[in-house]
């Protein structure tokens, strides 16, 4: 089984991953249509790209810090899940639940291959 592997210190907030997965899955660029978003961390001035994952009906109740290249980060920010706390995983007019595909089959993702940084890669786990 294949998954992104997700290094987020490498990360420069091009946006890039966001644009061609958009692409792949709509005929336009939309940042709301993809199923990566990467998302700022001002405090520590970093970014985090997250894929999205399951859907869950219920808000996480577990609201702790985590440390990621050693500096201090709400772990909701790190959450692939769409929850009512955070619904940014969801197609536009339709507010169905989005989840990465990983490009079709066999995995091909797009986001991997044009992150110009090496914060995206595939990996086998």
């Amino acid at each position: 089984m294949m998954k992104i592997k997700i290094e987020p210190e490498k990360c420069t907030g091009c946006r890039y991953c966001e644009v061609v997965c958009s692409l792949q899955h709509y005929d336009s660029v939309s940042s709301k249509n993809a199923r990566i978003h990467v998302f700022p961390d001002d405090t520590n001035q970093m970014y985090f790209p997250i894929t999205a994952g399951p859907y869950t009906d219920a808000q996480c109740t577990c609201k702790r810090m985590i440390t990621v290249g050693g500096k201090e980060v709400d772990a909701c920010v790190l959450c692939p899940a769409s929850c009512p706390a955070r619904p940014v995983f969801m197609e536009p007019g339709t507010e169905i639940p989005l989840k990465c595909d990983l490009c079709g089959e066999p995995p091909d993702p797009l986001c991997v291959k044009y992150c110009t940084s090496g914060a995206l890669s595939i990996v086998e786990i």
